[in-house]
């Protein structure tokens, strides 16, 4: 299940959308609107191994690494953030769920900086060769 913050622009999840890349938002789907970054922690946990998107850099937390969810950062402009998104679901490193269950992720132009339990360090995973 992908989640959404409700502080991705409506614009982009039209696109996501558009796309065909189903998912719920936080504040209209799932949970109340401005729900505190606290209490969205709880309400991943009540989900079916949920992939977490969020604008909000605070998510990008070693402690937070948990094998139940992924909390991902795309680390662009709000009208950037579908086209992030969506390549970061493409690389075959994250392509499926079970692959990315347990991480805390920054997603940005060189690749995805991955935290997972027990690492003293993020690992940087880069984008695939066109």
């Amino acid at each position: 299940m992908l989640v959404l913050d409700e502080n991705l622009p409506a614009s982009q999840r039209q696109l996501l959308h558009s796309w065909r890349i189903h998912f719920r938002v936080i504040g209209v789907d799932i949970a109340d609107a401005g729900t505190t970054d606290e209490n969205v922690v709880p309400v991943l946990h009540r989900l079916p191994r949920p992939t977490f998107f969020t604008l909000d850099r605070d998510f990008y937390r070693p402690e937070w690494v948990h094998p139940a969810y992924a909390l991902v950062w795309p680390d662009v402009r709000g009208r950037e953030a579908a086209g992030c998104i969506r390549r970061f679901l493409r690389h075959p490193a994250f392509d499926i769920q079970a692959k990315r269950m347990g991480i805390v992720a920054r997603v940005h132009a060189g690749g995805v900086v991955v935290w997972r339990r027990g690492q003293r360090t993020p690992a940087l995973i880069r984008w695939p060769q066109a």
